[in-house]
């Protein structure tokens, strides 16, 4: 009898652990403009090893540039860590287009496997954010994105649906607790300099952080531009058959300013969106101002935004990452 009690007790236990593990993964959607840089491709490793660990459970990854790769190159990775099911979203319309200098992308794609072959075969970004949005719980959902704000002024814009009778802006409302955006300059060039996600399609992106119901973690240019990683799975012979390592090892020498690895915009946020800042990052309070010609400066009187400053030391940080780019499919 007793030994029945203490296993029944432990089944409890282990059941209430599991419960607390699968209650604190987070919800989350990763909206990238994979191909003009590759550090993308070490935010989705690191993305998919955090899945691994149990701590976030990836709903969706969206694209928000149109290259004709950007699909199957989402599909190669997701088949890769052994997601291929996860839904795949592309901007439809009016969207930047800028492809892969590199061509990692096409070798990518001609040497793995992947459900989706084309853009046309991919879900409309939109329409794939209100299904999804729409069949969570409220106040769930954090959006990451790693890329242009086209999907996020879209969706903010977008009208009621089968998938929902909530207008955009209030559907975000509802159900995304959390925006991570890899965007803009937060250190002495805030106003004068244009970072790239938010320059590439200025109007999108002011009416995105204009607009948006929600609060936004930024991690800014100037905190990926410090901030390396790629050679440790580029020399590790012990890995092999990875497009990670692939992307990596083929782009790091082609680029001078890469030989100490490459600047980790996409990594940190990714990083942030799922285990939070605290542990490596302190913020400052305030509310972002998008100019519309791609510039920002910052209310520091806002309550909405918080921007990130370095905290863990650089060496440290740079370990994190690449143990977690490292990881390999279970």
């Amino acid at each position: 009898m007793k030994h029945k009690i203490i296993l029944f007790l432990l089944a409890m236990i282990l059941g209430t652990v599991a419960f607390a593990q699968q209650q604190r993964a987070k919800s989350i959607i990763l909206d990238t403009d994979i191909g003009p840089d590759y550090d993308d491709v070490g935010a989705m490793a690191i993305l998919h090893a955090l899945a691994d660990k149990g701590e976030c459970h990836i709903l969706a990854t969206v694209a928000s540039n149109q290259h004709n790769l950007i699909s199957p190159v989402l599909s190669v990775l997701n088949t890769y860590f052994k997601r291929p099911g996860i839904p795949i979203g592309v901007v439809r319309g009016k969207a930047v287009n800028i492809p892969c200098s590199q061509k990692w992308d096409s070798l990518i794609v001609a040497r793995y496997p992947h459900r989706i072959k084309n853009n046309d075969e991919a879900e409309d970004a939109t329409t794939l954010y209100r299904r999804i949005l729409a069949a969570q719980p409220d106040q769930s959902v954090t959006i990451v994105t790693i890329g242009f704000m086209t999907n996020m002024a879209n969706l903010l814009q977008s009208k009621p649906d089968k998938a929902s009778p909530l207008n955009g802006a209030v559907l975000v409302k509802k159900k995304v607790k959390l925006f991570v955006s890899m965007a803009a300059c937060f250190n002495q060039e805030m106003g004068k300099f244009k970072e790239f996600n938010v320059e590439k399609d200025s109007v999108s992106s002011k009416i995105t952080f204009d607009n948006w119901p929600s609060p936004i973690i930024f991690s800014g240019f100037e905190i990926g531009e410090k901030i390396h990683t790629g050679l440790p799975i580029a020399k590790d012979k012990s890995i092999i058959h990875s497009p990670v390592k692939d992307v990596f090892q083929k782009s790091i020498p082609l680029d001078p300013n890469d030989a100490k690895g490459r600047m980790s915009w996409d990594e940190t946020a990714v990083l942030v969106a799922v285990r939070g800042y605290e542990g490596y990052f302190d913020v400052v309070k305030g509310k972002i101002i998008c100019n519309s010609n791609g510039s920002n400066i910052w209310d520091k009187n806002g309550t909405r935004d918080r921007y990130l400053v370095l905290k863990m030391p650089i060496p440290q940080i740079e370990t994190v990452l690449n143990t977690l780019i490292m990881h390999q499919p279970k």
